[in-house]
């Protein structure tokens, strides 16, 4: 006999592949699409959206922009800090202008009655809780 010993990732000699043939002969199928391809397939599929009374066909990447943005502007914290962060990883960080505005005295106001509120029902809360 020979001293090749058979065992785990070690087949026998005569029942290993030939040269030149393949474990998988028919392989992947051509053309087969990935997660990837799917994606941005589905993205760049039109869909009609009503916008201002009418009525225009947009690619669903687009609608998902438009409706982020949307709610960012209505006032959702998540999706302003969504595109705040595609703004800045997305365009060029030297168009972006981003300065601090000195708040008006009604911004003021509102801000300090906000806190006093906030102060208050923490304060109840405890009041509760003891």
């Amino acid at each position: 006999m020979s001293d090749y010993t058979v065992g785990y990732g070690k087949p026998p000699k005569n029942k290993r592949f030939k040269p030149g043939q393949s474990g998988n002969p028919k392989g992947r199928k051509k053309g087969t699409k990935n997660l990837k391809t799917d994606l941005e397939e589905e993205l760049q599929e039109r869909i009609a959206i009503r916008e201002g009374g009418t009525s225009k066909t947009v690619s669903k990447q687009r609608a998902m922009v438009k409706s982020l943005m949307a709610k960012a502007v209505q006032g959702d914290a998540k999706a302003a800090s969504l595109v705040m962060k595609m703004m800045l990883s997305l365009l060029d960080t030297q168009e972006v202008d981003i300065t601090e505005t000195e708040l008006s005295t009604a911004d003021k106001t509102i801000l300090k009655e906000f806190e006093q509120s906030i102060l208050k029902a923490s304060e109840n809360k405890e009041k509760n809780n003891v």
